[in-house]
C-alpha cells in the first residue's frame, strides 16, 4: 500500500535537517524554489497552529470535561469530539446542545481557516446495531459525518472546501475490548488539513475495507 507523506512530515523533515546540518543558507541559494516551498509550507502550520489555540481558548470546558480533544498531527488539526455529546445513541441527528459547541468550531473556521479543505471523520465501536434503522455502524458513522458537514454548511463553512467519510468500525484508536476503549472509538473527527485531500489516502482507506 502506497503510503502518502502529509505537508507536515515534509516540514518537520525539512526544518530537522536543516537544523542538524547547520546548512541552510547555502541550500536556499541554491534551491530558490526550496526556500519558497518552505515558506509556503511555515504559513501553512502557522495557520494551523493560530486557529488550534482559538479552538482551545473556546472550547475550555468542553476539553477539561474531556468532550472534545484539539491535536495538530501529521494529517493537520484535527478536532475529536466524542459521540455522545453530538448524538443520541444509535442517533445521527444533533443533539440540541451540540449546536453551540459546533458554533464554536465554525467560528474559528470561518475566521482562521476559511481556505482550508476540511475532512469530516464518523468512527463507531465494533458493537454490532441491533435497535436502529441503520444496517451496520458504517451507515451510522457516514450519516454523522454528513450532519456535521450539513451544519457546518449551513454556518458558512464553504461545502466546496469539505468532505464526510464514515469509517464505522475500521479505525479504531483504541480497544474495543473495554468499556472506556469503545467510548473512545465512538467519535466524530473534523480534519482541518494544511493542503489538498489528498486523493492516494483515500484509495487507500477504500482498499482497507476490500
Amino acid at each position: 500500500m502506497r503510503k502518502s507523506i502529509s505537508i507536515l512530515s515534509v516540514l518537520t523533515i525539512f526544518l530537522a535537517a536543516f537544523a542538524l546540518t547547520g546548512c541552510s543558507v547555502r541550500f536556499y541559494r541554491g534551491h530558490p524554489d526550496d526556500l519558497e516551498t518552505i515558506n509556503e509550507l511555515k504559513s501553512k502550520i502557522r495557520e494551523l497552529e493560530e486557529a488550534k489555540d482559538m479552538l482551545e481558548s473556546k472550547l475550555r470546558d468542553e476539553i477539561r470535561n474531556k468532550q472534545v480533544k484539539v491535536d495538530m498531527t501529521d494529517r493537520g488539526l484535527v478536532i475529536t469530539f466524542v459521540d455522545e455529546v453530538l448524538f443520541d445513541s444509535g442517533k445521527a441527528e444533533l443533539k440540541k446542545d451540540a449546536r453551540s459547541i459546533l458554533d464554536k468550531v465554525s467560528d474559528v473556521i470561518l475566521e482562521k481557516v476559511s481556505g482550508k479543505n476540511i475532512g469530516i471523520e464518523g468512527h463507531t465501536d465494533n458493537v454490532p446495531i441491533t435497535h436502529s434503522g441503520w444496517k451496520s455502524n458504517w451507515e451510522l458513522s457516514t450519516a454523522r459525518a454528513v450532519s456535521v458537514l450539513h451544519y457546518l454548511e449551513d454556518a458558512g463553512v464553504n461545502p466546496k472546501k469539505m468532505r464526510a467519510t464514515g469509517f464505522g468500525k475500521y479505525k479504531p484508536i483504541a480497544s474495543n475490548d473495554t468499556a472506556k476503549g469503545r467510548q473512545q472509538n465512538r467519535r466524530v473527527e473534523i480534519v482541518i488539513l494544511p493542503g489538498k485531500f489528498d486523493t492516494r489516502e483515500m484509495d487507500a482507506d477504500i482498499s482497507d475495507f476490500k
